[in-house]
């Protein structure tokens, strides 16, 4: 080493200086095993680049200035600046020297989560969300290991796009049972979640020549931004106390349209048995498609659930459904049935999207469909579901008297209508974050922006425990009162929760 030490004798420049601060990773380097030790050289360099601590233009040190330094041979450095010429990472030139390349950019060190959550919230009110601990863990681990151990090698290899054919004659099977679809089990697609479920049907649909699809107003919003993806703009659809209105949706145009006919969402309402036949007879009349999607179908506390619309005209309703609200949301595993025409179109798409989803996760949720597991976590989640529901309309009439609970009991959110004096909705909602609740206003899904002083609200309570439920709407109401501490009351607004 030379008399500098640590410090390389081609410092003195501005950009030397980002040598000097990448040295100390060239030095174990230099002192390893001398099989390795040119693969090692090459690689600390390619650290020290991407790292940002050899910046763009920096000039290097010439092979034999370095050999010299490091106490290694000439060669050893020559043949890691032309490995890394040749990557990229470096630049020469005869008699130019060696440079580090701009066309290298260093990675972000730290994975980011974008997961959907509200941080700093001390309840989250927000709907959607399943109770992520009641997750089957100790049965879905018996399952997964004994999947791997009978499923055969080639069931590893790419699978069937429409899903494994286990796996699907599972779902058929089950969904013919509860929910009285019309389940071909070659007509049925594994998908990821109903999102992509929804994602197949408009690339067909545009390729089909439709370029608008009808949506439920008020409604979700990720339809929206799932059809765009795809092409197709959504025309919103207005409703009434039975579902969506005959006609508004036939002066629409639309020949396809986005329905949650067993439990609306956000309002909660159950499409009336009219409404049911209204819709079924608009499809047939212009040949239309109805989407079905199911998205909590399987939870209903007061009676047995509605069948499915898609068991009434099979060719006429695409049906979607997941395992998001009974299991969890991050196994990515959903199912879409669609009328016979569609099907080799959504399979041929489905196909370039991803060649098909994990064979193991689906082999795995096969084994736990048939062997009834998934029968008994629907009732462990039924029975915790409904005891939540009870809880929040206990506390909402113990915090916020007046209130009315309207809607089917059904599904993982309820509808209050709360007194219009604690309006307006933004005064209320700030009033909230201030206490540290997360909660989604109803204007989030409508596209309709109304000026009155109501608060509307879609709040979730199935991922919530009873206790937590309680103290959230304590805090909620404690978070209305006026500055003067009293406690506001009035006619009542409307509230989703």
């Amino acid at each position: 080493m030379t008399s500098s030490g640590t410090n390389p004798p081609w410092g003195g420049t501005q950009r030397n200086t980002s040598v000097s601060a990448a040295w100390e990773l060239l030095i174990p380097a230099a002192a390893a095993p001398a099989r390795g030790r040119g693969r090692a050289l090459q690689e600390a360099l390619r650290e020290a680049i991407r790292s940002g601590r050899l910046v763009p233009g920096t000039r290097l040190p010439s092979s034999r200035e370095l050999a010299a330094d490091l106490r290694v041979s000439r060669g050893l450095v020559t043949e890691a600046y032309e490995q890394l010429t040749a990557e990229g990472y470096v630049r020469s030139g005869r008699g130019a020297g060696t440079w580090v390349s701009g066309a290298v950019r260093g990675a972000v060190r730290e994975a980011r989560d974008l997961a959907p959550r509200a941080p700093g919230s001390s309840v989250d009110f927000r709907p959607g969300t399943p109770d992520l601990s009641l997750f089957p863990r100790s049965a879905w681990a018996t399952a997964h290991r004994a999947v791997l151990g009978r499923l055969p090698h080639s069931s590893l290899g790419y699978p069937d796009p429409r899903g494994l054919p286990e796996l699907r004659e599972a779902l058929a099977s089950l969904l013919a049972r509860r929910r009285g679809v019309v389940a071909d089990p070659e007509r049925l697609v594994v998908c990821s979640g109903v999102a992509q479920a929804t994602t197949l049907l408009g690339f067909v649909l545009y390729g089909r020549g439709l370029r608008t699809v009808g949506v439920e107003d008020p409604g979700s919003p990720e339809h929206a931004s799932l059809f765009a993806s795809t092409g197709l703009t959504t025309v919103p659809l207005p409703l009434d106390e039975e579902g969506l209105a005959p006609a508004s949706l036939t002066h629409s145009g639309v020949r396809a349209v986005v329905t949650t006919p067993a439990h609306q969402f956000p309002t909660g309402i159950a499409y009336s048995a009219t409404r049911r036949r209204a819709l079924l007879d608009w499809a047939r009349t212009t040949d239309g498609l109805i989407v079905e999607d199911d998205y909590d179908g399987d939870f209903r506390y007061d009676r047995a659930p509605v069948g499915a619309l898609q068991g009434l005209d099979p060719e006429h309703v695409a049906y979607t459904g997941s395992v998001s609200k009974s299991l969890a949301p991050g196994l990515r595993l959903g199912w879409l049935l669609a009328p016979a025409t569609m099907t080799d179109d959504i399979v041929a798409r489905k196909r370039t999207m991803d060649l098909g989803n994990p064979a193991v996760d689906q082999a795995v949720l096969a084994d736990f469909v048939t062997r009834g597991g998934y029968d008994r976590q629907l009732r462990r989640c039924q029975r915790a579901y409904r005891e939540r529901r009870d809880a929040l309309t206990s506390a909402l009439a113990e915090h916020f008297p007046g209130t009315e609970v309207s809607g089917i009991a059904a599904g993982l959110h309820i509808i209050a209508n709360l007194p219009e004096q604690y309006g307006p909705e933004p005064d209320f909602l700030q009033r909230a974050a201030g206490r540290g609740i997360a909660l989604r206003p109803l204007s989030d899904c409508a596209t309709t922006r109304r000026a009155d002083r109501t608060v509307n609200l879609v709040l979730g309570y199935a991922h919530l425990a009873p206790v937590d439920i309680a103290r959230g709407v304590r805090l909620l109401a404690q978070a209305q009162r006026d500055t003067r501490g009293r406690d506001i009351d009035g006619s009542r607004g409307r509230v989703f929760i």
